[in-house]
Order: C-alpha cells, then structure tokens, then sequence
C-alpha cells in the first residue's frame, strides 16, 4: 500500500519533462553522430538503406519517363501507321473500281462490236451484257461517275436482243 502512496506523490510534470529532454537528447545524439559519421566518410546501415531506396525510386522514376517517351513515341508511330494503311486502302479500293468498271466497259463494248461487225451472239450472252451493265451502272452511281462511254453500245445490244427475242415468237 506505500508503494501506491508513493506513486500518487510523483510529480508527473517534471516526469514529462524529463522524458522529453531524454528523448531529445537521444535525437541530439543520434544527429551529431550521422553529421560525425558522414564526415568521416562512414555510412550506416540505416543511411545505407535510405540511400539504397533513394537511387531506387530516382531509377523507377527515369525508367517511368523514359517508358512513357517511349509509349508516346509508339502512339505516334501507330497513328502514322494507320493513316498510310487507311490511304493505301483508299487507293486499291480506287484502282480495284476503276478496274471493274473498265473491265464492264470493255464487255459491253466488245459485245456490240461483235454485232455491229456481224457475228452472231447468243441470247445467254445478251442477257449477260444487259446484266453487267445494270453492274456498271449501280457502281457507276455509288460512286459519283457520270456514264457516258457505254450507252450507244448498250442500245445496240438491247436492239440486237429484242430482234432475237422477236424472232423466237
């Protein structure tokens, strides 16, 4: 029971204090010998280590830079690649049209040609230059063409087969 008397008449102000100007003193302590042994050119193990971490997150840093430079750089390297694909697109589908359309062009024409000099033609080919050129016209209007090489052709085949057609009734 005096023991407990005892702790009720410590004087906790001072005690306070005191721990404070203890713990202050170890933190002097601890300061003065890192500024001693940095002076001295010796490293600890925890100044090491802070050390050590210090270059490591200066290295992932760079190495994040350096990273998103190269990603940018790839970004635009993919953009440039896209846009030479899209025009290189763009150009077969031109040259892949302007083939279709002349080789419908030139059917038509070799096949009046052929009446015009007198051969004779079947029905099954009429039918199928009167096809094509419902071909050449529906790609001639999607895109935007005027027709104007095939229609004296055309008319002479469409004459050529209603005089076969007249001539099976």
């Amino acid at each position: 029971m005096d023991s407990i008397t005892e702790l009720t008449k410590i004087n906790f102000t001072s005690l306070f204090i005191s721990l404070f100007i203890l713990l202050t003193g170890i933190k002097a302590a601890v300061s003065l010998f890192e500024w001693a042994a940095g002076k001295l050119g010796l490293e600890t193990k925890w100044q090491k280590k802070r050390r050590e971490e210090q270059t490591l997150l200066l290295n992932t840093s760079q190495r994040l830079i350096a990273l998103q430079e190269k990603h940018e750089e790839d970004i635009a390297r993919s953009d440039l690649h896209d846009a030479e694909m899209q025009n290189d697109i763009r150009k077969l589908t031109e040259m892949f049209v302007d083939k279709q359309i002349n080789d419908y062009r030139w059917e038509i024409i070799n096949l009046a040609d052929k009446i015009v000099s007198g051969k004779a033609v079947s029905k099954e080919c009429l039918r199928h230059a009167l096809s094509t050129y419902e071909k050449y016209e529906k790609i001639i209007t999607e895109h935007g063409l005027i027709n104007g090489e095939v229609e004296i052709s055309i008319e002479i085949i469409r004459e050529h087969y209603q005089k076969k057609m007249k001539e099976v009734c």
